[in-house]
């Protein structure tokens, strides 16, 4: 019992240490930029930091470990975004990403918002809006009306829950602040889309063994790549969300967690919400916070950041972006395949190496 204390204190004391190095830190660059830190703010960096340096001391690391510049920008992200790791749901997390630097491997933090931080971002940030309601899950046994405009006038959508069958859409009610209601609506068929982008993000660096990588192929052997690239993709025209899971030749480019039946509605209901939450328009009030926002939630972003840092005069540029340095990591939804892979969490899979924060 003795030893368990003074483990818990000695874990309070080196957190303490640590909110006492970056906190301050954060809060500088911040008001350097025109933002005033909240307490709220200042709560979620600490827990943030907190799950951060909790997970990388039961691998034996520390937060002196990692890549301080990644640190520090995703500390920013969490701060300017005001997104909690501890909520319940969470919002927020975090997980490693190794790279080599010269003749040494580095270790670097990335940032994940799962669902509910998009709809907190939304509830903070979205253009007009007041208060984003629960949202419904609409199944195919339900009774369900469409919302109706006349003029400016909106007769509101009706929904007769039975709790049967799958999901077939997610409506969210918002109110906006000159006092009209907004139903968002997203629908099942269109996580069509979602899962083509994760299989064509898959096919990225398939080699189809023509080569052995994509970089080391000849001009003749990358024509072949291309054509059966094209091949795979003819697949998918045309096919419905059911349809693509079931086709054996996009098995292998698509994860478990798609795939598998304990996670598949799970994943097609993140895909619904992320689908009306990341597109709804925000205003930042600051373009600083906008940034931070656009480089924690475009993939292309930080898939090319990552082309550019890490394989300058290496190598020559495709046309195509570049996955992160992550085996089985899916750019596009942020999950893992393979045998890497997590059960479904709340949004996004978080990877076991890379670890989850």
């Amino acid at each position: 019992m003795t030893n368990e204390i003074a483990k818990t204190e000695g874990f309070k004391t080196k957190l303490a240490k640590v909110n006492d190095t970056y906190l301050p830190m954060i809060t500088d660059q911040l008001q350097g930029n025109g933002v005033n830190m909240s307490d709220y703010q200042k709560q979620c960096v600490m827990n943030a930091l907190a799950e951060i340096n909790n997970t990388l001391e039961q691998s034996n690391m520390t937060i002196s470990n990692v890549d301080q510049q990644t640190l520090t920008q995703i500390l920013l992200q969490v701060a300017s975004l005001q997104l909690n790791a501890t909520a319940t749901p969470r919002e927020v997390y975090f997980m490693t990403r190794k790279k080599k630097a010269g003749n040494a491997w580095i270790t670097l933090l990335e940032l994940g918002i799962e669902g509910d931080g998009n709809d907190a971002i939304l509830s903070r940030f979205g253009r007009g809006v007041k208060q984003v309601h629960k949202f419904w899950e609409v199944r195919e046994h339900d009774g369900f009306n469409y919302p109706k405009m006349k003029g400016l006038e909106t007769t509101p959508p009706e929904w007769e829950p039975t709790g049967k069958g799958k999901v077939v859409r997610i409506v969210y009610p918002v109110s906006k602040t000159d006092g009209s209601v907004e139903y968002l609506i997203a629908e099942r068929d269109d996580v069509v889309r979602n899962l083509s982008a994760h299989i064509s993000n898959n096919l990225m660096t398939e080699t189809f063994g023509i080569a052995k990588s994509k970089y080391d192929a000849t001009p003749e052997q990358k024509k072949q790549i291309d054509e059966k690239k094209k091949e795979v993709k003819s697949l998918m025209k045309d096919k419905s969300l059911e349809d693509l899971l079931i086709i054996d030749d996009l098995s292998k480019y698509i994860s478990p967690a798609w795939k598998e039946p304990q996670s598949r509605e799970s994943m097609i209901v993140r895909k619904m919400r992320n689908n009306l939450t990341k597109k709804y328009p925000k205003n930042f009030e600051n373009a600083y916070v906008a940034l931070n926002y656009e480089d924690a939630t475009d993939e292309n972003i930080k898939s090319m950041r990552k082309d550019v840092t890490e394989t300058a005069n290496t190598i020559e540029f495709s046309s195509e972006p570049i996955e992160p340095d992550v085996p089985n990591y899916d750019v596009e939804t942020g999950e893992l395949k393979g045998e890497n892979a997590l059960p479904v969490q709340e949004d996004n899979e978080a990877p076991t190496e890379p670890a989850p924060f």
